[in-house]
Protein backbone atom coordinates (compact mmCIF):
# COMPACT_ATOMS: atom_id res chain seq x y z
CA UNK A 1 0.00 0.00 0.00
CA UNK A 2 1.56 3.74 -0.86
CA UNK A 3 2.60 5.74 2.10
CA UNK A 4 -0.40 8.41 0.37
CA UNK A 5 -3.33 5.55 0.36
CA UNK A 6 -2.04 5.21 4.57
CA UNK A 7 -1.87 8.74 5.37
CA UNK A 8 -6.03 9.45 3.88
CA UNK A 9 -6.78 6.15 5.45
CA UNK A 10 -5.13 7.28 8.69
CA UNK A 11 -6.98 11.00 8.06
CA UNK A 12 -10.21 9.40 7.53
CA UNK A 13 -9.72 7.76 11.10
CA UNK A 14 -9.04 10.67 12.82
CA UNK A 15 -11.97 12.99 11.27
CA UNK A 16 -14.34 10.32 12.28
CA UNK A 17 -13.06 9.66 15.82
CA UNK A 18 -13.85 13.70 16.20
CA UNK A 19 -17.01 12.91 14.46
CA UNK A 20 -17.79 10.30 17.04
CA UNK A 21 -16.18 12.43 20.23
CA UNK A 22 -18.75 15.74 18.68
CA UNK A 23 -21.68 13.46 19.00
CA UNK A 24 -20.77 11.68 22.97
CA UNK A 25 -19.77 15.44 24.22
CA UNK A 26 -22.74 16.97 23.04
CA UNK A 27 -25.26 14.63 25.08
CA UNK A 28 -26.33 15.64 27.94
CA UNK A 29 -27.81 13.45 30.61
CA UNK A 30 -31.44 14.46 32.50
CA UNK A 31 -32.92 12.78 35.80
CA UNK A 32 -36.33 12.20 35.21
CA UNK A 33 -38.26 13.55 37.91
CA UNK A 34 -34.84 15.13 39.15
CA UNK A 35 -33.89 15.09 42.61
CA UNK A 36 -37.87 13.28 43.53
CA UNK A 37 -37.03 10.82 40.66
CA UNK A 38 -39.83 8.67 38.44
CA UNK A 39 -42.88 8.54 40.88
CA UNK A 40 -46.07 9.62 41.21
CA UNK A 41 -46.98 12.83 39.58
CA UNK A 42 -44.01 13.36 37.53
CA UNK A 43 -45.85 14.60 34.46
CA UNK A 44 -45.44 17.48 32.97
CA UNK A 45 -41.60 17.68 34.54
CA UNK A 46 -40.21 17.86 31.13
CA UNK A 47 -42.11 21.22 29.99
CA UNK A 48 -39.08 24.25 29.38
CA UNK A 49 -36.42 21.83 28.67
CA UNK A 50 -35.10 21.42 25.46
CA UNK A 51 -34.18 17.73 24.68
CA UNK A 52 -31.20 16.43 21.14
CA UNK A 53 -31.18 13.14 19.90
CA UNK A 54 -28.73 11.37 22.19
CA UNK A 55 -29.48 13.23 25.26
CA UNK A 56 -30.03 10.57 27.92
CA UNK A 57 -33.07 10.06 30.55
CA UNK A 58 -32.25 9.06 33.50
CA UNK A 59 -35.15 7.14 35.34
CA UNK A 60 -34.61 6.67 39.12
CA UNK A 61 -37.07 4.75 41.34
CA UNK A 62 -37.50 2.05 43.72
CA UNK A 63 -36.93 -1.34 41.75
CA UNK A 64 -40.28 -3.57 41.90
CA UNK A 65 -42.21 0.02 42.80
CA UNK A 66 -42.65 1.14 39.12
CA UNK A 67 -41.09 0.53 35.71
CA UNK A 68 -40.65 2.44 32.96
CA UNK A 69 -42.32 1.33 29.51
CA UNK A 70 -41.34 3.09 25.98
CA UNK A 71 -44.59 3.30 23.81
CA UNK A 72 -45.62 4.89 20.94
CA UNK A 73 -47.91 8.05 21.21
CA UNK A 74 -51.41 5.82 20.84
CA UNK A 75 -49.69 4.04 24.35
CA UNK A 76 -48.99 7.43 25.79
CA UNK A 77 -52.60 8.83 25.48
CA UNK A 78 -54.43 5.41 26.47
CA UNK A 79 -51.80 4.59 29.44
CA UNK A 80 -51.47 0.81 27.62
CA UNK A 81 -48.20 -0.46 27.57
CA UNK A 82 -49.23 -3.15 25.04
CA UNK A 83 -46.16 -3.71 23.06
CA UNK A 84 -43.63 -1.43 24.22
CA UNK A 85 -39.89 -1.59 25.87
CA UNK A 86 -40.07 -2.21 29.53
CA UNK A 87 -37.51 -1.11 31.75
CA UNK A 88 -37.37 -1.79 35.19
CA UNK A 89 -33.86 -1.98 36.94
CA UNK A 90 -34.57 0.93 39.21
CA UNK A 91 -32.23 3.04 37.10
CA UNK A 92 -32.98 3.06 33.73
CA UNK A 93 -31.25 4.96 31.49
CA UNK A 94 -32.62 5.53 28.23
CA UNK A 95 -31.07 7.12 25.00
CA UNK A 96 -33.66 9.53 22.83
CA UNK A 97 -34.34 9.48 19.52
CA UNK A 98 -35.12 12.59 17.32
CA UNK A 99 -38.64 13.66 17.12
CA UNK A 100 -41.44 12.30 19.59
CA UNK A 101 -40.40 10.03 22.55
CA UNK A 102 -43.09 8.47 24.93
CA UNK A 103 -42.78 6.70 28.33
CA UNK A 104 -45.12 6.00 30.71
CA UNK A 105 -45.40 3.53 34.04
CA UNK A 106 -47.14 0.55 33.00
CA UNK A 107 -47.70 -0.98 36.83
CA UNK A 108 -51.52 -0.62 37.87
CA UNK A 109 -52.79 2.73 37.57
CA UNK A 110 -50.16 4.38 37.97
CA UNK A 111 -50.25 6.10 34.33
CA UNK A 112 -53.70 6.96 34.46
CA UNK A 113 -53.82 8.01 38.28
CA UNK A 114 -50.78 8.92 39.00
CA UNK A 115 -49.44 10.90 36.30
CA UNK A 116 -46.30 8.75 35.85
CA UNK A 117 -45.90 9.57 32.07
CA UNK A 118 -44.11 11.72 29.77
CA UNK A 119 -43.65 13.21 26.17
CA UNK A 120 -39.81 14.13 25.42
CA UNK A 121 -39.55 15.71 21.68
CA UNK A 122 -36.00 15.44 20.85
CA UNK A 123 -34.67 17.39 17.94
Amino acid sequence: MSKAKVMTIFGMLVFLCVLIQSYIVNAATFTVGDGSGWTFNVAGWENGKSFQAGDVLVFNYPQGAHNVVAVGQGGYNSCNPSGGKVFNSGSDSITLNKGSNFFICGIGSHCQTGGMKIAVNAS
